[in-house]
Formats: C-alpha cells, structure tokens, sequence
C-alpha cells in the first residue's frame, strides 16, 4: 500500500508492481531458498495483513523472515521506527526506499508494502501483492509446515480467482474509491459500488462458510483485511457509511468467525491501523487526530457460524502460537 493514482474525479490505484517472482524453478533469478529473503510489511496495510496471515497459516516462520515498518511514513517511505534506531536488523536500513532503490535506482513509483527483499544483495525482489501470497501457497510448497491448509488447491484456482478479482477490484479497492473521489459524483458512483458487492458477498456467505469451498481460502484471507479496517476506519474516513460491519449480520458473522480463528485476529493491529488512515492521509484528515472508537471488545463474541459446517483447515491443522516477537502488542487488538 502506498501508491495511487488521482486521474481527475475518480481514484485510480497504480497497479504496475515489480512482477519479478520467487519460484521453486527460479526462472527469473529468484530460487525459493529457506532465509534467503525478508518480508517487509506494515500491520496497517490490508495488503500486506494478507501476507502475515498467510504466511502464518502456511508455517513459513522460520523459512521467509518478517520485518515491521511502522504504521505511518512520509511522501518518500514506508520506515523502520519500530526498530531500535529506526533501523531494519536484517537488512539494516532505515527506510524501505533504500532497498527498490538498491535495484531499480531510478525507482520511480510508490515504495510499498508488502515487498519481499533479497537478503544478501539487499534488492527488492517484488511488491506484486496480487501473486506473493499465491506464490506462497504454490511456489513455497516444498516449505510449508505439516498440516497446512490448502489456501489455493488446484481444483477451486479458477473459481477463487474469480471471486478474488471481483473482491478486490470492488471492495479492497472500492472502499478507496470512495475516500479519495475528488467529485460528489464521482464518490456516490463509488458508494454504490462498493455496497452493491458487500452485499453480493453477504449473499454468497449466508448459505455458506467461507467464500469458496467449505475450507479457508485466499479468496477469505482478501476479503478478511478489509472487513477488519471496515468500522475503525472506512466507515467514517473513507465515508462508507450506509451502515458499519457491525449491522451487516452475514458479515458480521462470517468476520467474527475468521477473526476467532488462529492467524487473522492475531495479526490485527487495530491501533496501527487507525493511526496509519488518519495520520498519514491528510488530505482526508487534515487534523491528523485518530478517533478513539469504535470498542472492539465485540469481535470476540459467538458468531454461530459453525452451524453452516465448514472446516477452517480442511485436512490440516490450526497454526501455532505466534512466534515471539511478532505478536500484535498488548492493547493494539480486540477485547
């Protein structure tokens, strides 16, 4: 995140990222090697919250390392500040800029995260948060713990890309549509958009438990990261306000359920999240002050969702704790 376009009226999201991919083939120079590489994410970021939970879900901890950038940055870059001395350990650099530009020194794009850094040359590899996840699941396969769910088995690919496409361009994108419409227009267009899908996807979930499948798939990992920033912060700063998360009871429900569930609660940081919207978007917050609410004490209650069946893991197993160091902090969650 980090990077758009505002052609006229309507907000246009650059997607032109760095397509260079790591594959078990290695076919454009970037072999899948255990501590080879770093992922470098913000908690803030939906896009880059759907690579710390995969990559939680799959067990690939101690395979692909994870650096935090802090929840704000400027008009240059993403920043280590929660590092002592603002500094990446690893890769042992201030900002995320220095390691595009390490590759591409005429980088002329938005520094964004999630990215994946080659270690020892200290080179951006890739910021295509379309295909790193699913790269996880496929290309990382050989690294993946005992007990892994399938979050893109070969059988739904077809159909989880259709519905993640339709998620994506819609909804994760569409509630930015509507925060930063330059016209009355333009963002009621927006608007309708955006809740015409919810209420598509509310839908499909009220029959079923998940997205696609009766498992946990890519397809719930995308649209889990915006339903989680929905109330604190597209509600209000994004204006997408015909009524929050918490009224939409199929949604609401399915969110709580995913939520509950070992590595998508446990890697939301609902404190980074708002201070990263309302601080650094100051076009649309111009005072900079973060609201306090909304309480988040109700993510945690019953969501009865079980009833619709389901497995969340299909054949495998939850992920285990957290490791240390990369726990959401105290007080930053729900409850």
């Amino acid at each position: 995140m980090g990077a758009y376009v505002a052609g006229g009226s309507e907000f246009n999201r650059d997607t032109n990222y760095i397509a260079t991919r790591i594959t078990a083939d290695g076919r454009d120079g970037y072999p899948v090697e255990p501590g080879r590489y770093r992922l470098i994410v913000a908690r803030a970021c939906p896009w880059a919250n759907r690579m710390i939970i995969v990559r939680r879900l799959l067990g690939l901890e101690d395979v692909l390392s994870i650096g935090f950038c802090g929840p704000t940055h400027d008009q240059r870059s993403w920043t280590f500040d929660l590092d002592p001395g603002g500094v990446d350990p690893v890769l042992k650099i201030p900002r995320l800029q220095d390691a595009y530009f390490a590759r591409f020194p005429d980088y002329p794009k938005g520094i964004t995260v999630p990215a994946i850094v080659d270690v020892p040359t200290g080179q951006v590899v890739t910021n295509d948060f379309m295909q790193m996840t699913l790269d996880l699941s496929s290309e990382w396969a050989a690294y993946h713990r005992d007990g892994a769910p399938a979050l893109y088995p070969e059988p739904l690919r077809a159909e989880i890309d259709e519905v993640a496409r339709r998620v994506y361009t819609e909804i994760n994108n569409g509630v930015y549509r509507c925060g930063f419409a330059g016209s009355q227009g333009a963002y009621e267009s927006a608007y309708d958009r955006l809740f015409s899908a919810l209420d598509w996807v509310s839908d499909r979930l009220a029959t079923q438990r998940y997205l696609v499948g009766d498992t946990i798939t890519e397809a719930d990992v995308r649209l889990f990261t915006t339903l989680a920033r929905f109330d604190p912060v597209y509600h209000g700063h994004f204006k997408c306000n015909r009524s929050k998360l918490s009224e939409m009871p199929v949604l609401w429900a399915y969110a709580r359920d995913l939520f509950q569930t070992p590595g998508f609660g446990d890697t939301t940081d609902f404190v980074q999240i708002k201070q990263h919207y309302y601080m650094v978007h100051t076009d649309v917050n111009p005072t900079g002050i973060v609201p306090k609410g909304p309480d988040l004490a109700n993510w945690l209650t019953p969501h009865g969702r079980e009833a619709l069946g389901g497995r969340p893991f299909g054949d495998g197993t939850p992920p285990g704790p957290t490791p240390p160091g990369e726990q959401v902090p105290v007080g930053h969650g729900a409850g």
